[in-house]
Formats: structure tokens, sequence, C-alpha cells
């Protein structure tokens, strides 16, 4: 207990620098798949995508990035093997967001989109295994999380695919699309409405205490899409026809209508991602600092300050314009061509996924979704609209997320033990 005492002050300061670098990792890395199908198909710029990333990732994570965190993420360690030793929680998680941080910062320079979740996921096994033992570890919980892999960008590929098939299917392929255009848009523009608002409540505003329950949401979605889909109609008769493009798909009106609705989704998935994944950096950050201020004492869960909140948001906004556009870059291009219907199929499916694992309780990854998402697309129109080096260099780096985040935490782990112990 004499540890953590003596070294309080030191611990604060080691997490919340560790903490603002992995919320650092989180906005190069994860903020930036989120928003590589909305710059890859041109409805954006870069420069707007960073603007409206910076302002809905901030919101979210500061508004709905969760007053109360679990101490130990996900359920993956029994917080009764720490009892007897609570400075090795403090090492295991200053060791975990060194760890994580330090692999999402190779990956967003190598343009690797890899999961935060599965980086601090697999930060926290190691130091569990290095410190506490084989038997401390949840394992069926791991395995759900492993699971996901596979889970999240089969699911997302399939609605991507059926998606984008029936935009070309009754729009590109009738005999006027911009007619078709206006008669079909408004109902797609009603599932962007549901998705974006099923997204809002069940992800981003879920820490703000709005447990409305599932009946509710899908009530309140409905009637937003319905009001989506109005204000979509009343915009796209604002349209004009524009003339056809070297590209068979393209169709300058058609693609404009799809700009304006990749708008919308960009900034829902901003504000929902910022407000689910910067826990996975202010969540071991907020652990260290609740076993500092009670003495030792761990508690299932630990009251996030305001201010680490605003250093999650900040950490993530600085991460974004710093070393975002390297991960832009292979989603939103480095996969398969986007245009903007493309890349608005690519994100409803992706929206839609999240909304069904969060309704069926599926942990899965918002970064495979998306990718997983973008494959489906680019398979609808052939094997050959895919480039599969990258493809295989994305896999590749999603099977060694967790044990690179495990090995290093190990490293981190003895690391601190030794200079505190």
């Amino acid at each position: 207990m004499s540890i953590i005492a003596e070294h309080a002050n030191t611990f604060i300061i080691l997490a919340c620098l560790f903490g603002f670098f992995m919320a650092w990792g989180v906005g190069a890395n994860d903020v930036a798949n989120a928003m590589g199908t909305s710059v890859g198909s041109k409805a954006i710029t870069i420069k707007q995508a960073i603007i409206i990333a910076v302002i809905f990732e901030f919101l979210g994570a500061w508004l709905a990035g969760g007053a109360v965190t679990e101490t130990i993420r996900k359920g993956i360690i029994d917080p009764a093997a720490l009892q007897h030793d609570p400075q090795l929680l403090i090492y295991g998680m200053l060791a975990s967001l060194l760890a994580a941080g330090t692999w999402l910062l190779i990956a967003s320079m190598k343009g690797w989109p890899v999961s935060t979740t599965h980086s601090i996921v697999g930060a926290i096994v190691g130091f569990a295994l290095a410190g506490l033992g084989i038997d401390a570890v949840g394992w069926a919980k791991v395995g759900q999380i492993a699971a996901s892999w596979v889970v999240s960008p089969l699911l997302s590929g399939v609605i991507a695919f059926t998606l984008f098939k029936s935009v070309q299917h009754l729009i590109f392929e009738s005999h006027d699309p911009f007619a078709a255009a206006k008669r079909y848009v408004p109902f797609y523009v009603l599932l962007v409405g549901f998705a974006i608002c099923m997204v809002t409540l069940t992800k981003g505003l879920k820490h703000l205490g709005l447990n409305l329950g599932f009946g509710t949401n899908l009530l309140l979605s409905v009637l937003f899409g319905l009001g989506m889909m109005a204000l979509g109609g009343w915009m796209e008769r604002r349209v004009q026809a524009g003339s056809r493009q070297t590209d068979h798909f393209g169709f300058t009106g058609v693609e404009r209508v799809f700009g304006v609705l990749m708008i919308f989704t960009a900034c829902a998935m901003a504000f929902a991602h910022g407000s689910n994944d910067v826990a996975n950096a202010v969540g071991p950050l907020a652990a260290v600092i609740s076993v500092v201020e009670h003495g030792g004492t761990i508690g299932a869960s630990a009251l996030v300050p305001w201010w680490v909140l605003v250093l999650g948001g900040g950490g993530i906004v600085v991460g974004l314009v710093t070393y975002g556009h390297k991960v832009i870059a292979t989603v939103g291009t480095g996969i398969t061509e986007l245009t903007p219907s493309r890349g608005f199929a690519a994100t409803l499916a992706a929206a839609l996924t999240v909304v069904l694992a969060s309704g069926t309780g599926l942990p899965i990854s918002t970064t495979h979704t998306l990718v997983g998402a973008v494959l489906g697309v680019g398979l609808a129109r052939g094997m050959t609209a895919l480039n599969l080096r990258v493809i295989g260099t994305i896999a590749m780096s999603w099977l060694i997320t967790l044990p690179a985040g495990a090995g290093l935490a190990i490293l981190f782990f003895f690391m601190f033990k030794g200079i505190f112990g």
C-alpha cells in the first residue's frame, strides 16, 4: 500500500500521459477509418473530414463518453485476483495503455486499419498473464472478442453487398437513373435516419443514463427516419441532373444526392465512435486514478472525472489531425475505388451492423465492420475491383494485433514492476 501512497502523483501523471498517447492512437487509426469512405468517395475533402471528425468525435467523447467506466474493460480479468496486490493493477494499466498506444502508432505509420479495442484487450490479457497467471483471464470473454474478427466484417460485408446491389439495380441500371434516384433515394434516407438515430441512442448516448429500452429506441429511430425522409425529399428536388461521367456507374446528379447523404452518416458515425471508443483510452486511466485515490481499493467501476474525458477527446482529435491521413488513404482508396453511392452503401452497412450488434449483444469492432463493408461493396462489382494485396496486409495486421498488444504489455509490465516494485 505504501508504494501507491509514495508514488501517487507519479502514477497519475504517467496514466494521463499514456492515456493521451492511447487516445492519440484511437484518433490516428480508428477515427480515420470511420472517415475513410467519405474521403475516398470524394463526397467530402480530407480537410472537411477532419473538421467533421474533430467536432463530432470530441462532442461524443466529452458529452457521452461515460461518467462511470468499468475499471477492467470488458470483464477480461477477475478483480478478485488483484485484491491482495492492488499496485499490480496500476502497473498493468500503465503497461496496457503504453503497449496499445505503441502498437497503434506502428499500425498508423504503416497505414493499417486495426482495432483499438483489440489492441487494449490484447494488452490487458498480456499484463494479466504476466502478473496474475493464466487463471485470472476470462478466456470465454477473450474468445468472444476474437470471434468478432470474423463476425464483424462478414455481417457488414453481406449488408453492404446487398445495399449496393439494390442501388445498382434500382437506380443505375434503370432507363432514367436520375428519375429513379429521386424515386428511391428517400427510402435510403429513411434507412440512414433510422441507423443514425439507433447508433446514437444505443452507442452514443447510453453513457448519459438514457436507458430508454430497445422498444423506445426503435420507435424514436423510425420517427427520426421518417422526418429525415421528408427533409431528404425536399432537398433532392433542388439537385439537378448532370451528364454521364467516364465511370459507367457514375451519374453526376445521382452521385451528388448520395454525397449529401454521406455527410450525415459521417457526422453520426464520428459521434457514436467518439462516445464509444474513448473508453479504450480513459477506462484504464480512470482505473489508475481510482486505485490511487482510494488507497489501493479496487472497485468494479470507477468515476471518470470530466477532465479525463476532455483529455481523451483531445487526444483523439490530435491523433486524427497529425496522422489520420494514412489510414484514411488505405480505407478510402486502397481496398477498392469508391464513389459517393458505394461509400454510402459501405457506411450505412457499417452503421446497421453496429445497431444489430448493440441490440443482440454481439461484441464487434468498428474497424473490422467498416473494412468488411468496403470489401462487400467492392465484391458487388467483382473480384477484379478489389486490391487483394492491400486486403492481405490488413488481414495480417488484424491477426497480429492481440499478440502484439500482449507482448508489448508484458515487456512494459515488468519494466514498471522493476522501477517501482
